[in-house]
């Protein structure tokens, strides 16, 4: 049973939503500002975030800044209609997704699953040896999909499911051109619509983080208009 954390200030929506994924067999907690939340997880980690942005005492930017710098776990942020600005900076932040209020409960149902199964995917011992499981080297790079590991010229680089499979998707023919609406398939489920703009934000994100490893990293190209291509060094 998955451990699902829902962090929101609206107590209708902790209500509702805590339902609603009880009743979909999984563990929730439930907590009305980000402090209190960072509180627990300290204690004990979940499966899973889903985050307000705008919480009392500590909002969800802080909070999931927090959270990057210990785990690698997939979050959701809920943002208001109108908050694209906040969408953005929180994908650049190292969130996986996010869910727009007033939102579908059987929307943010199927993000979850979505993450979670892209999670074990990347992460169970379990999983055969397959062109996405095993260990690739290309350059500088190394990346094990069954321990979820990533380096870069021996330095590892701590990245989110969405990042890890999106960096894989790259890799695994450098020089070929992969577009939007392909990594979109390799990073989201068939249900799960996202526009161009959530791609660039993960994409730009995951260069920031190489570049903790290596300032000069440059190996993923931007062709504009076109998509990504990742160049071995």
């Amino acid at each position: 049973m998955s451990k699902i954390a829902l962090v929101d200030d609206d107590r209708n929506i902790l209500t509702s939503v805590s339902m609603t994924l009880e009743a979909e067999g999984f563990e929730v907690e439930t907590y009305n500002d980000g402090q209190a939340a960072l509180d627990a997880f300290d204690k004990r980690l979940p499966d899973m975030a889903v985050l307000d942005i705008k919480m009392p005492r500590m909002d969800g930017m802080d909070l999931l800044q927090r959270l990057r710098q210990k785990t690698a776990m997939p979050v959701i942020f809920l943002t208001s209609k109108d908050d694209e600005i906040d969408e953005v900076l929180g994908l650049r932040m190292g969130a996986d997704d996010y869910v727009k209020k007033p939102f579908s409960q059987r929307l943010l149902v199927e993000r979850i699953r979505a993450l979670l199964r892209r999670q074990d995917a990347v992460a169970s011992d379990e999983v055969g040896v397959t062109e996405e499981t095993k260990v690739m080297e290309r350059g500088e790079l190394r990346m094990d999909p069954l321990r979820h590991a990533v380096s870069w010229k021996g330095n590892d680089v701590s990245l989110t499911v969405t990042e890890f499979l999106l960096l894989q998707a790259l890799a695994q023919r450098p020089g070929f051109v992969k577009s939007r609406d392909q990594l979109m398939d390799v990073a989201y489920d068939d249900q799960v619509y996202v526009d161009d703009r959530t791609i660039d934000s993960h994409i730009k994100r995951l260069r920031k983080k190489m570049r903790t490893a290596d300032q000069q990293f440059c190996a993923i190209e931007t062709l504009y208009g076109i998509g990504y291509r990742y160049n071995e060094e």
